[in-house]
């Protein structure tokens, strides 16, 4: 659902929001800090803090100098539970260059474990330029299982 944060993974993606206003209440579960190993040895941190009753503040890779921050929310499309988010800034203090701030996706929590699932690109066309497209173009993939791909697997972090 939420995290992801995995904008940061591949990069912001989309012109538009699923949700103008979130509507659902966030899963106080996926709340803290969630780490994963990359193939290469290094270690991606994601942090997600809770920013009102419904929206999280995301942050990813959390710590680095790379890190993004952005907004995040939970939203439901043809009965299932996405998170939208929407990037905003860096910590270098850099504002996004083009519009293509949102990113969208599901997760998965099991015990310390968090599976974080982008939409797929390359099934749902970038460039929708409304909402509504948007959403019925998920729609008419809700069951095609290439509509998200791979997913990111993070443990949480304990103190």
């Amino acid at each position: 659902m939420l995290l992801g944060i995995l904008v940061l993974l591949v990069g912001c993606e989309y012109i538009v929001s699923l949700v103008a206003t979130p509507e659902i209440d966030i899963d106080k579960s996926i709340i803290g800090l969630w780490q994963r190993s990359k193939e290469d040895g290094h270690t991606e941190r994601l942090l997600i803090l809770p920013l009102g009753k419904k929206e999280y503040l995301v942050s990813f890779p959390a710590g680095s100098d790379d890190a993004m921050f952005g907004r995040a929310c939970l939203c439901r499309v043809s009965g299932k539970m996405l998170f939208q988010i929407e990037w905003f800034g860096t910590a270098k203090a850099e504002l996004p260059k083009d519009n293509r701030i949102f990113q969208f996706g599901d997760y998965r929590l099991a015990a310390d474990t968090l599976t974080i699932r982008l939409l797929n690109s390359d099934l749902i066309n970038k460039d929708i330029s409304s909402s509504a497209d948007l959403t019925k173009a998920i729609s008419g993939n809700i069951e095609n299982p290439k509509l998200l791909r791979e997913g990111m697997v993070f443990r949480k972090v304990k103190n």
